[in-house]
């Protein structure tokens, strides 16, 4: 499968006064990620993004970098997707939206105290090391 014939999922990892957004998913049950969803057919990556957090979290935010594996690509997650993640600032409270019954802000250091579905786990790896580097 080519990697043009393959969804686009975008997340985003939401940061507020050093502390990271965790979300933990309804389903697949107990599992944390970081918010986004699927691109929809045609629409842009980060216009994806901005949908998905309004949706899931009722939330706005102001996009920084992106969060990039070390072949500069972006982040498998099967076979059919793949993964693009930005850092994030909030612009209001996040609130769980129906697809997710919890949220939780973790210190960077604590990123690995949760079980991050499982394509989530060397992102936020990454991330932790990104912002204890600040």
């Amino acid at each position: 499968m080519t990697h043009e014939s393959r969804t686009l999922v975008v997340g985003a990892a939401v940061v507020r006064h050093g502390l990271v957004l965790a979300a933990r998913r309804r389903r697949p049950a107990g599992f944390w990620e970081f918010p986004g969803g699927k691109c929809e057919p045609g629409e842009e990556a980060v216009a994806a993004l901005h949908r998905e957090l309004a949706e899931e979290l009722g939330l706005s935010v102001e996009l920084g970098c992106e969060v990039v594996p070390d072949d500069g690509g972006t982040w498998p997650i099967s076979a059919e997707l793949h993964l693009r993640v930005w850092l994030a600032r909030p612009l209001g409270v996040p609130s769980p939206g129906p697809d997710h019954d919890q949220l939780r802000w973790l210190r960077p250091a604590d990123l690995g105290s949760v079980q991050w579905l499982p394509a989530d786990v060397p992102i936020a790896a990454r991330i932790a090391d990104l912002l204890e580097d600040r």
